[in-house]
């Protein structure tokens, strides 16, 4: 796709990402604006985690960014584009989690959602533990399953939403971050050393991609139920 191959590539993607979402978010029915204090309070707690984490990365080589698709602007070494893709992503995976809390009256999942997360979290911890030279795996997958163990036990109501959430966040996942890792371009976005992760991939995406998303997805979410029960 030649209209692809632009500098503009990376925020075009956020761009594209944030639209419906905000275009969206003073829809009467959902009134996703009257939540953004949780949520960004959400996404800024989860920066203060992910940003020292990119920027080490980066700085170490375990991932880097290709100019061809950035416009070469850089905070800290890293592209604005990636300083949005911490906003834009949680952002609009929470308006999705708003628009299935919404519609979707029946928590179809919440009976296998502890269960789920917990078998889940012993597999992280196992493949991360022998995969430790790996960074991308072993910091990824441990930190995750250590989060999934602690959702397991505490077990809120919201568990079964956020698994929903998750699984339906697969879909723009594998188009966007499709988009990042090369699915559409002669070269990728955002390109990983291969001593560092599994290498094993769903399409074009290192399969702990999905694992540092939903990481991600968990603080925000955690933090955004949490400023939403203390409001009421």
């Amino acid at each position: 796709m030649e209209w692809l191959e632009s500098e503009y590539l990376y925020l075009g993607l956020m761009l594209f990402s944030m639209a419906y979402p905000i275009a969206q978010s003073f829809e009467r029915r959902l009134r996703y604006y009257q939540n953004w204090k949780g949520l960004f309070l959400g996404i800024l707690a989860m920066m203060l985690i992910f940003i020292p984490w990119d920027i080490y990365f980066t700085a170490k080589g375990v991932w880097w960014f290709n100019d061809l698709y950035i416009t070469g602007f850089k905070i800290w070494n890293l592209p604005i584009e990636e300083w949005a893709f911490f906003v834009v992503v949680p952002f609009a995976c929470v308006f999705l989690y708003e628009v299935l809390n919404h519609f979707v009256k029946a928590d179809v999942l919440k009976p296998i959602a502890q269960p789920t997360f917990l078998i889940l979290a012993a597999v992280l911890l196992v493949v991360g533990a022998l995969n430790f030279t790996r960074n991308y795996t072993a910091i990824t997958f441990i930190i995750t399953s250590i989060s999934l163990v602690i959702l397991g036990l505490k077990k809120p109501k919201w568990i079964g939403r956020f698994f929903l959430t998750y699984v339906i966040c697969w879909l723009p996942f594998l188009l966007i971050n499709g988009a990042l890792t090369g699915n559409f371009t002669s070269e990728a976005v955002v390109n990983y050393d291969p001593e560092h992760n599994l290498g094993l991939r769903v399409l074009t995406i290192p399969i702990e991609d999905s694992v540092y998303n939903l990481f991600m997805l968990l603080i925000v979410i955690s933090i955004y139920e949490n400023q939403r029960k203390h409001s009421v």
